[in-house]
């Protein structure tokens, strides 16, 4: 008979977990946070703040977790020991108190491990340790400051009668970021300006860099950073130094073509380029996004399903650090596989300064297991992300790639020119993560050698906004400035989208008029609560809590007295007004139709949806109110909403006439029902019953066909209903 509990959050672990450690164990799980804040007391708050402490109340979060409850509680009589496996990191040890809270366990044993695998579970389970109530109390402070600001925060938005629904401690200062960006792009004027470059017959480019008594002596520097935020086609254009007129780029032209050409320096160098880090929960998010197209919460959810099958390590994790024995193994791939990219060193990398170094990167669990062997048993999206962090993990240990970067530098009077190359000799690492840029060949010219001018001509360019964020970008922003945590990356952003503040338009993030008007009104009403730099002091306390350094009760106390309680009272004598993120948006240039407002004969601006079919729908921008179009493919003609299309005066239904067919579920009389789609009256048959709302009768739906009444779910219909 089983004599040990392990009590693990994902139910998807169990099974593993129970292959693993035998008959002797049961393994059960919370899926999840299994109690919440109960919405009680002052402001539904569920929890008080007196004299500097803070009481809890706590209560199961739902149905499900009250059955869970009562199901551990059955269980932890039966076994002689509850050993607590939740999540490694603030939010399960948070977890693990509540479940020892509930169970009613005096100090239970703690086990933290980074991957699914036999050797990681059984080491754990040989050194528990105890729950660390510096980690729970920071947990728990997060708790009543994202419950403290939601609450007492979100009824100022309300007050605006625009639909928004809430206000975050993270959540707010993300979006100000989105918000921010926008204000750039509408207020952005573009530029003309040109770019002037001269051919040689010699074979290269070459771009106007200046005067010879205009430049400086200090070297240019060329800084490459890795960046997983980045697209596979980030490279830019080349240009020449920019010339801000017609007349001037002419000038510079002409001047080209009348006076020899010759090479004053030729310059070639050898850059390493070292490997990047294995990934961190934020990098992975970002790579996802800009290499596989995933949503950052898409890409947690994939993970997890890898983590707990048991092939790669924790995937909520903000350290670069790798195990010695994953090191090893890699080593010995290398060795086996590509032992010219075995590196005498590996490259070092650094966490960030709040990194919890316990932790190790998100690596494979076994670098051997064959890719041909998970292909079969993975749907594409897991294994792709899989392969990716395979990838990636080995990447991290190989030798740095080998460039030769070339430079020409040529002058014509008193004009320099310029041309960049570059070689990859040796690609190292990049054989599995390739971040490098595009070959591209420079002739071999030698110092004083004449050039011969094939063409010299300019190119007029303009300015460009800056882009919005993409969802890979903003994780990489949100992550530089210090807004959550690796925990709270992903579900920021979807509740961003699921409230109605942001849509994706072609890939990338986009304020919706109600997320612009809710950051107008916090601007005025809460400004601290949307600067990264505040939302990052709140952070940086809760690391502080986490390492023992400061009390969280302390903290909440002070933090609420000091800022945001007078904050809030300040906020509510801000006049709701309206707001300036409609103006802002009107002066937006749209596209325009060729179809005219039917109010002032204007012609309709093209507002772009991804909502519709045609991508965009058409819209009055010049003063009427409620001209909306949509396209018809019945009429092939632009229609307003049926809501706002014109009744008849006698628009009253006639009673449901009654059919002789049952209804599949119920048995009761199908009834015709009448309606008009398209322009066209039409008739169908459902249940006559007053409960065909439910879920039962959802598919209850004949069609009149050629053949008879018809239903994509029942079939045709005969005389017995079947």
């Amino acid at each position: 008979m089983p004599k040990r509990l392990l009590v693990v959050e994902s139910p998807g672990k169990v099974k593993k977990l129970s292959q693993i450690l035998g008959a002797d164990w049961i393994v059960r799980a919370s899926c999840g946070h299994i109690r919440e804040l109960s919405d009680t007391g002052e402001d539904s708050l569920g929890f008080v703040i007196n004299d500097g402490s803070v009481k809890c109340n706590y209560v199961p979060r739902d149905q499900r977790s009250k059955e869970t409850i009562q199901q551990l509680k059955a269980v932890s009589k039966q076994v002689d020991e509850v050993v607590l496996a939740t999540d490694p990191d603030r939010e399960g040890e948070t977890i693990a108190w509540h479940l020892k809270e509930v169970l009613g366990l005096r100090e239970p044993k703690r086990v933290i491990y980074s991957e699914i695998t036999a050797s990681a579970v059984r080491s754990a389970i040989a050194n528990p340790r105890k729950l660390d109530f510096n980690l729970v109390g920071a947990g728990l402070c997060r708790d009543c400051l994202d419950k403290l600001v939601g609450y007492k925060g979100s009824p100022l938005v309300w007050a605006l009668n625009n639909g928004a629904k809430s206000v975050g401690r993270v959540q707010s200062a993300t979006l100000h970021l989105i918000c921010q960006r926008e204000r750039e792009i509408v207020t952005f004027v573009p530029q003309d300006y040109w770019s002037v470059w001269v051919d040689y017959a010699e074979g290269f480019r070459a771009f106007y860099k200046g005067t010879a008594n205009s430049l400086s002596d200090a070297p240019e520097t060329e800084t490459e950073a890795h960046d997983d935020a980045a697209g596979n086609n980030n490279t830019q254009a080349p240009e020449s130094k920019r010339v801000l007129s017609e007349a001037e780029a002419t000038r510079l032209v002409e001047e080209a073509r009348q006076h020899p050409h010759q090479v004053v320096h030729v310059e070639g160098k050898t850059v390493y380029r070292q490997p990047p880090p294995p990934f961190i929960t934020s990098t992975l998010q970002q790579a996802a996004g800009s290499k596989l197209k995933l949503a950052p919460d898409k890409t947690m959810v994939l993970a997890q399903k890898l983590y707990e099958a048991g092939l790669i390590t924790y995937m909520r994790t903000d350290s670069v650090m790798l195990s010695p024995e994953f090191c090893a193994a890699a080593r010995q791939w290398l060795e086996e596989h590509d032992p010219q990219n075995v590196p005498q060193q590996v490259a070092k990398h650094r966490s960030a300064k709040t990194a919890q170094e316990a932790h190790e990167a998100i690596r494979p669990t076994d670098v051997f297991r064959p890719s041909v062997q998970l292909r079969q048993e993975l749907p594409a999206e897991e294994f792709d992300l899989y392969v990716m962090i395979w990838k990636r993990a080995i990447a991290s240990q190989c030798r740095a790639a080998q460039l030769c970067k070339t430079q020409i530098i040529t002058h014509s009077g008193s004009l320099l020119w310029q041309a960049r190359g570059q070689v990859v000799e040796f690609y190292g690492y990049a054989r599995y993560w390739n971040n490098l840029s595009k070959d591209s060949v420079l002739p071999l010219v030698q110092q004083g050698q004449a050039l011969t001018l094939e063409n010299a001509n300019s190119e007029k360019k303009q300015t460009q906004p800056p882009p919005r964020y993409s969802e890979p970008k903003l994780v990489q922003l949100m992550e530089r400035k210090g807004i959550g945590r690796p925990s709270t990356f992903a579900p920021t952003v979807a509740t961003l989208k699921k409230r109605g503040y942001v849509e994706l338009t072609k890939g990338n993030l986009q304020p919706t008029t109600l997320g612009l008007e809710v950051d107008d009104f916090l601007q005025k009403a809460l400004p601290d609560l949307l600067e990264a730099e505040f939302t990052a002091k709140m952070e940086s306390a809760l690391d502080a809590i986490a390492a023992g350094k400061q009390s969280w009760q302390q903290y909440l106390t002070t933090w609420n007295q000091n800022y945001f309680a007078p904050a809030l009272v300040k906020a509510k004598t801000v006049v709701i007004t309206p707001s300036s993120a409609k103006t802002s948006l009107a002066k937006r240039k749209y596209d325009t139709s060729k179809t005219r407002c039917p109010e002032c004969n204007n012609f309709l601006a093209k507002i772009p949806s991804s909502k519709v079919k045609k991508k965009y729908f058409l819209k009055c921008t010049s003063g009427c109110a409620n001209i909306v179009l949509f396209w018809s493919d019945f009429s092939k003609s632009w229609q307003p909403p049926r809501t706002q299309e014109t009744k008849p005066e006698n628009h009253s239904q006639p009673p449901a006439k009654l059919s002789s067919y049952p209804c599949p579920v119920c048995k009761k009389p199908l009834e015709e029902y009448s309606y008009t789609k398209d322009g066209q009256n039409k008739t169908m048959l459902r249940c006559s019953a007053a409960s065909r709302q439910d879920k039962k009768h959802k598919d209850v739906a004949y069609f009149s066909t050629a053949k008879g009444w018809w239903s994509p779910k029942f079939g045709e219909l005969n005389s017995e209903g079947k």
